[in-house]
């Protein structure tokens, strides 16, 4: 086994520093960067689900008042 391992460790040695060059294995330190990285890039794109949820209803509080308007608007052309 010893044998084995001394004769191919020279090959082992070459693959790895091949992945490490080609970045194919990083480091947790690396993939810690990258998470930072990709979670300020979603909090600029994205909006989240409570602000979302804000949003719509406001936008249903004003639908409600311009129903409200049209209405009263509706109901003064009538009686003109």
């Amino acid at each position: 086994m010893e044998n084995i391992l001394m004769h191919y460790s020279p090959i082992l040695i070459a693959i790895m520093i091949f992945l490490i060059q080609q970045r194919i294995v990083v480091t947790p330190e690396q993939l810690e960067k990258k998470h930072r990285e990709i979670l300020e890039d979603a909090e600029e794109k994205f909006v989240t689900i409570h602000s979302f949820n804000d949003l719509k209803e406001q936008f249903s509080d004003m639908k409600e008042k311009i129903d409200k308007i049209y209405d009263c608007v509706m109901t003064n052309n009538i009686i003109n």
